[in-house]
């Protein structure tokens, strides 16, 4: 028999593939039962509802990020490469939850996320510009943040290796700071 981590880990998964698949609302606490082929009941023991279950997914990107940001922002400055390969990685390694996102846009209201992510590109172009940029350089750091997160959903199916540099590079140019290179 499964030990308990384990099980809410497949619970975690199935739900993450359905969610995007068919949105969160589109998705019922029975349709991932049925996936795992398990008792409705059973799912129960691990998460009391459906919205548990989505914090449980969403939360660690949520962690993920502010914590990020708050030790960036905390020890000394990044190059702008580095910064935007660092967000790139923590984007790319939460990529599902992402695309879960993508595909059912209620799910920014859920937990508040947009709020989230409109907190952290504030903070990252702080980061990236300093306090008081104009706003032909806030605007392009909103396309260079916006597209560098697009990459990973876009093109979900490329590993990190590839797609990290190429998407780096694409952002340093939206921003100005530097060419991409032919590759």
């Amino acid at each position: 028999m499964a030990r308990p981590s384990d099980t809410k880990a497949r619970i975690q998964a199935v739900a993450r593939e359905l969610f995007a698949e068919k949105g969160v609302q589109q998705t019922s606490l029975r349709d991932i039962a049925d996936r795992l082929g398990i008792t409705k009941p059973a799912l129960y023991y691990h998460f009391t509802s459906r919205d548990d279950l989505l914090r449980s997914i969403v939360q660690p990107l949520i962690d993920d990020v502010d914590t990020f940001l708050a030790d960036t922002e905390a020890n000394a400055p990044q190059s702008p490469r580095d910064l935007l390969q660092n967000y790139f990685d923590i984007t790319f390694r939460h990529r599902e939850v992402t695309v879960m996102v993508v595909r059912d846009l209620s799910t920014l209201a859920y937990l508040d996320l947009g709020t989230h992510m409109g907190h952290w590109r504030r903070r990252l172009i702080t980061l990236l510009l300093g306090p008081d940029p104009d706003l032909a350089a806030r605007a392009r750091a909103v396309v260079a943040i916006g597209g560098l997160s697009d990459c990973t959903v876009e093109f979900a199916d490329v590993p990190a290796a590839t797609l990290g540099p190429l998407a780096v590079a694409a952002a340093l140019a939206a921003l100005g700071a530097d060419p991409p290179t032919a590759g």
